[in-house]
């Protein structure tokens, strides 16, 4: 049986509104477009796994039960365009934390790949075949380090800025619209020319054998 392509998707900032440690789902706000986006995504054959850090939970903010309603509310945003996830996959971890069960370096806290790799396990991804979206360097160098290729939301997350052989993203975007127009658009044949630029941020993505971004 041939193995599935999928999109890994970021929460806060990517898919979204980034409200900082929140589950109150009444807060919950989709990123403009967001619905459409993924929407086409998944009629093009990707299965849609959303993997996030929630640090809240080892920081003593909030029950592990609490995101149940955070899930739901996407859910129902999504909906009307049609778009259901194929999986969530969050890491409750955080080595500063205060809640002793959760207070732990892990493999599945992003940078770490954990998360991606469990979910190719748990759904016979092909992770060559797959990209990861988000919106700091530490998205990146996850999806990096599982084999996928990856995009970068230049949407003003990202403010430490290391670099590293594993935290160059494949292409720049300045939204979900534009990542998923560029996914959709990437051929191998054209890695080695594509030119993607984020006018706002001023990142250029040059793709090359090995991908490097100005700012």
């Amino acid at each position: 049986m041939a193995l599935n392509a999928a999109v890994f998707i970021d929460k806060d900032g990517t898919l979204i509104d980034d409200v900082p440690y929140n589950v109150d789902p009444t807060k919950v706000r989709l990123c403009e477009g967001a619905g459409e986006a993924l929407a086409r995504l998944q009629r093009h054959g990707y299965r849609l796994i959303l993997v996030t850090n929630q640090p809240g939970v080892a920081l003593g903010l909030f029950e592990p039960d609490a995101l149940e309603a955070v899930w739901a509310a996407i859910a129902a945003l999504l909906s009307p365009y049609g778009v259901v996830l194929d999986a969530i996959y969050h890491c409750p971890h955080h080595p500063q934390g205060t809640d002793t069960r959760f207070a732990s370096r892990c493999e599945c806290r992003k940078p770490e790949p954990g998360l991606l790799l469990q979910a190719a396990e748990d759904h016979r991804l092909d992770l060559q075949r797959s990209w990861l979206i988000g919106d700091i360097l530490d998205d990146i160098e996850a999806g990096r380090r599982a084999g996928c290729r990856t995009v970068l939301l230049a949407v003003g997350s990202e403010t430490e800025w290391r670099r590293g052989p594993m935290r160059e993203p494949d292409l720049v975007a300045s939204s979900l619209v534009e990542a998923v127009d560029g996914i959709l658009d990437w051929t191998p044949a054209e890695a080695s020319h594509r030119i993607a630029t984020e006018p706002e941020s001023g990142f250029t993505v040059w793709q090359t054998d090995e991908p490097e971004w100005t700012r």
